[in-house]
């Protein structure tokens, strides 16, 4: 999974950990989130995106795994 989170958090001066507190979880998932080593609950998701005033479809995208 690819995602767009640094650029978001760039764009409204936030930390991962002030990502993390607003969303309820530990810095390290939003480290992991970044990297696309871990993939969200749509749950998960839908807050990240909200936190960043953003939709889903903005923050998270799939990459075919044949690419």
């Amino acid at each position: 999974m690819k995602t767009r989170i640094r650029e978001f958090r760039a764009r409204e001066q936030m930390t991962q950990a002030e990502l993390a507190e607003r969303v309820g979880v530990r810095r390290e998932t939003i480290v992991f989130l970044e990297k696309g080593t871990y993939n969200p609950s749509l749950r998960l998701a839908y807050n990240v995106a909200r936190a960043l005033g953003a939709g889903i479809e903005e923050i998270f995208s799939f990459e075919d795994e044949e690419e």
